[in-house]
């Protein structure tokens, strides 16, 4: 059996992380290791997990493409799922995301919209897809 568990986001700062997706999403707080390098969030069945940059540097010796708000973001995203678009977007820019694009319908129906989070990593925010 093959399960996906988590998505695991290289930052800077994991507790300053936590702390956004907690207030931006209202995720819940799952674990954070002692030494604050490691911590996961209660986000539906996937959990959504940060190491630091520390950390991640440990695990990797060749090194590793760090995310920086200030780059073009990776070619890969997280996505949530909401009834409101607009209304996550505004919550989150609040706590500091940053708009990429406004909330667009496309042609399936899905609104879609994309910010980035505090260390830069791409955020879908849309609706369900339907049929």
């Amino acid at each position: 059996m093959v399960k996906f568990g988590y998505t695991i986001l290289y930052v800077e700062n994991v507790e300053e992380s936590i702390v956004f997706y907690e207030n931006a999403f209202d995720f819940s707080r799952k674990f954070i290791s002692p030494d604050n390098d490691y911590g996961e969030l209660i986000t539906g069945e996937t959990t959504l997990s940060f190491a630091s940059k520390k950390l991640a540097t440990e695990n990797l010796k060749d090194g590793f493409i760090e995310s920086n708000p200030k780059d073009k973001p990776f070619a890969i995203e997280i996505g949530f799922i909401t009834d409101n678009v607009a209304e996550l977007v505004q919550k989150a820019t609040s706590f500091g995301a940053i708009l990429v694009k406004e909330p667009t319908k496309k042609p399936w129906g899905q609104i879609v919209a994309y910010l980035r989070d505090l260390d830069g990593f791409l955020i879908e925010i849309c609706t369900e897809v339907e049929g």
